[in-house]
């Protein structure tokens, strides 16, 4: 089945990115500074997608609500930052799908939950920002993911219909904003996916195992 779609949207971390290396290491920076031994990348991995949150959860048992939570997501955020370009790649898979993309001249975006500061320079660092059609963050509209509003703010952008789009992600949250936006909705079963339901659960209109796969639904392979 070949997808007639005009452009292609992405989340970041987890569908583009392996980001995963440098949040946990933030993490593990934390427990370090704190003298607690490091924790395995595949006890963070899972939970990457939630951003401080999860990291924090996964570090020190740390949820919101919690006394000192606000202090201790700003130092994550702190120490993050200042190493999130150290380990974190480009989904080696991926980068043929954006090579497929930009030779067929058919724009791609991403839409990403991660905030500007962040997302910006990460995007330029790994060579994505040159070649995106647009990069909506987290903080670009009042409302981030699993509202459609920063979904909607790509495809204006891009001059694009929501049906005429094609939104990639590894979380519920993107399935769920996709589908609110009117978009096609893929699932990418590479990604980090947390541990609420099942992949297969998420409603999504395609789920591919491998960034290839994108290719053929949209009949480029």
């Amino acid at each position: 089945m070949t997808l007639a779609v005009s452009a292609v949207l992405f989340d970041l971390d987890g569908t583009l990115i392996d980001s995963a290396p440098d949040l946990a290491g933030a993490g593990n920076d934390m427990r370090s500074a704190r003298g607690l031994p490091e924790l395995p990348l595949a006890h963070f991995r899972p939970m990457v997608g939630s951003g401080a949150r999860g990291m924090l959860a996964r570090a020190l048992d740390v949820h919101p609500g919690h006394a000192e939570f606000e202090a201790l997501r700003d130092e994550f955020l702190r120490r993050y930052e200042s190493r999130m370009t150290r380990e974190t790649r480009v989904f080696a898979e991926v980068r043929p799908v954006l090579d497929a993309l930009n030779a067929s001249r058919r724009p791609w975006g991403i839409v990403t939950n991660k905030a500007t500061r962040f997302a910006e320079p990460l995007a330029r660092a790994l060579g994505l920002l040159d070649e995106a059609a647009t990069l909506v963050c987290g903080d670009t509209t009042p409302h981030a993911k699993p509202h459609p509003a920063p979904l909607l703010e790509a495809g204006r952008r891009l001059g694009v219909r929501a049906e005429h789009c094609i939104y990639v992600g590894d979380d519920l949250r993107d399935m769920q904003a996709g589908h609110a936006a009117g978009m096609t909705t893929v699932a990418a079963a590479w990604g980090y996916l947390g541990e609420g339901e099942a992949i297969d659960a998420w409603g999504a209109t395609h789920l591919i195992e491998k960034p290839a796969e994108l290719l053929k639904l949209l009949g480029l392979a």
